[in-house]
């Protein structure tokens, strides 16, 4: 009789895309919450590269499996090695998966159908778009358990008025979605059932979008966020004025001219 070994463990980071060039990322470890274990960082932080490495790619939806959308960091796998030198690395891996999100030429989209809290609410504010579920909540909580979320803090103080981020990070409380929204975390909330719909509506209105404007945008908007208000506009000047000569703008400014829809020229890689 034949026998069969145990079957081959599910990958942490589901990774698919499909012609329009959309990448759908999915954290795919339902059963620990999708926590962002050493696996999960290094399984996301491949994805991410070889995201930015493809000139056809668009857009990324970041999405989860279960009832959770990010649970934050494992605990346990942290608490197993107690070494300064571990905790340091392990933060600056998950430093470098969050900048890659950023530093990436096309927006990235977090589709959040549950719980987000700690470094998973880290996350969502990392990314350059998100759409929520209404039964979504979102925390910085590690409070809770003694640790101030220092990290998580970087880009939660980013998206929303800064007393509004301390009283999260202090009291460890947990907010809605729709408070999320409101406090600027996330961009859209509907009802569970529509979400794939709300988000394939922002993507249509992405891609409907030509891929070198979006990039050249998306890299002014955080430098100059990062800048003096003088420094910014000197940045933002000058990123005008190169789109500006690019040949998608020349084209877009014409079609306005003539009054027609703009026909996006197909540039090399």
């Amino acid at each position: 009789m034949r026998t069969t070994g145990p079957a081959a463990a599910p990958p942490p980071v589901l990774h698919t895309w499909d012609a329009r060039g959309v990448h759908r990322l999915v954290l795919n470890q339902p059963g620990s919450f999708n926590t962002l274990s050493e696996e999960v960082l290094a399984a996301l932080q491949t994805a991410l590269d070889a995201i930015a490495g493809e000139p056809s790619a668009r857009a990324v939806v970041l999405s989860a499996e279960g009832k959770a959308f990010c649970a934050g960091h494992n605990l346990k796998e942290m608490r197993a090695q107690a070494e300064l030198a571990y905790y340091q690395k392990l933060f600056a891996r998950c430093t470098r998966v969050m900048l890659s999100i950023q530093n990436l030429p096309v927006p990235v989209i977090a589709r959040v159908q549950g719980l987000a809290t700690a470094a998973g609410c880290q996350l969502v504010a990392q990314c350059d778009l998100a759409v929520a579920a209404s039964q979504a909540s979102f925390g910085v909580n590690g409070i809770d358990v003694g640790l101030f979320c220092a990290t998580p803090s970087v880009p939660l103080v980013r998206n929303m008025p800064a007393k509004q981020a301390m009283e999260m990070l202090l009291t460890g409380e947990f907010i809605t979605a729709d408070e999320a929204r409101l406090r600027g975390l996330v961009n859209r909330v509907v009802p569970l059932e529509a979400l794939d719909a709300e988000v394939e509506q922002l993507l249509l209105a992405l891609l409907s979008k030509p891929r070198e404007a979006l990039a050249m945008g998306k890299a002014l908007f955080y430098k100059q966020r990062e800048t003096g208000v003088e420094a910014a506009y000197q940045l933002a000047g000058q990123a005008m004025a190169c789109n500006m000569m690019h040949a998608v703008a020349q084209e877009g400014v014409q079609a306005f001219i003539e009054k027609r829809k703009p026909e996006w020229p197909v540039l090399a890689p």
